[in-house]
């Protein structure tokens, strides 16, 4: 059962009258209602088409925060069934916001780091929603060493509001660990690959996208703050998050205008919810094609490419 958002009522209700005849033609009724199914499926698939066409950045935000939308789990669950978890940042604990580990992808080994929100209480509240701890960064600046010396590219997924801001986080030094997983992401000579998946946000997004390639599903959001955080700040009022989400530029389109992020990876109509194990199949074929023309490319080269591509964002 599909979770509608606020503004898809036309269509929750064209798609809940389908249900309803549906029902009622298995009953086996004398009346012929295929045509009006029809006609009404028709309709819904077209209102839903033309209203993802024209979707606000505030519209986006909820769509790339959708409960149903896949998450990083899912994401391994058919990219990389052969995933092997790496725990721990070796000093404090196990961080399950940020979760990473070894796995082939299309026979290819890597090393796979991502935020893990969750799908109902239980996982969410596992997983902090989302939002890393101080040993979930330390820990993704481990395996990003690790895939150094092996010689595995890094894939890494963001989905995150952004890094925990609890006082144990704090106390802990939650803005070094974020600083040194940015720092080992320039320092590596692997080629790195990041996808937005869902929400990208702050430095806990940052921190694992300062990639050599960053794709971006059309319905994801990157922002350096929540528009929340955003209106709180500007206009002393979170009720102003709309207009603070349409200043961020925190769209697919905004930011690869920008040059911030390298491409745009087309999602089905009503987004990746509504067809999701086809749309990771096809995220990760991009992945794929990425690695390979980054493959053509030695260590130190990579290594520079990456440096003189974020001078040239720090210009914009």
């Amino acid at each position: 059962m599909i979770t509608y958002l606020d503004f898809e009522k036309p269509v929750a209700d064209l798609e809940g009258k389908i249900k309803e005849l549906r029902n009622l033609e298995k009953t086996g009724g004398s009346v012929d209602i295929s045509d009006e199914i029809s006609r009404l499926s028709s309709k819904a698939a077209s209102v839903l088409k033309d209203m993802y066409e024209k979707l606000t950045p505030a519209q986006k935000t909820q769509v790339a925060r959708h409960p149903e939308r896949p998450h990083f789990l899912d994401y391994i669950r058919i990219l990389c069934p052969d995933f092997i978890s790496l725990a721990g940042d070796r000093n404090f604990a196990e961080d399950h916001a940020i979760i990473g580990g070894i796995a082939t992808l299309n026979g290819r080994s890597v090393m796979i780091i991502g935020h893990e929100k969750g799908h109902d209480l239980h996982t969410r509240l596992k997983h902090n929603f989302g939002m890393g701890k101080p040993e979930g960064y330390r820990k993704a600046v481990r395996l990003m060493d690790m895939a150094d010396r092996f010689g595995l590219p890094v894939i890494t997924l963001i989905d995150t509001p952004g890094a925990y801001p609890g006082v144990g986080a704090e106390e802990r030094g939650q803005a070094e660990a974020i600083a040194q997983a940015t720092r080992a992401c320039f320092r590596i000579k692997v080629p790195i690959v990041s996808v937005i998946i869902g929400e990208g946000g702050s430095g806990g997004a940052v921190s694992l996208a300062t990639a050599d390639y960053i794709l971006m599903p059309e319905h994801s959001m990157y922002s350096v703050i929540s528009p929340e955080g955003c209106a709180s700040i500007l206009w002393r009022d979170a009720k102003a998050a709309k207009d603070a989400a349409n200043a961020l530029k925190l769209t697919s389109q905004n930011l690869h205008d920008l040059a911030i992020i390298d491409e745009i990876i087309e999602e089905p109509v009503g987004g990746a919810h509504r067809d999701a194990e086809s749309f990771i199949k096809k995220v990760g074929l991009s992945i794929e094609n990425v690695l390979i023309r980054l493959s053509a490319f030695g260590p130190d080269e990579i290594k520079a490419k990456r440096k003189e591509k974020y001078i040239k964002v720090s210009q914009i």
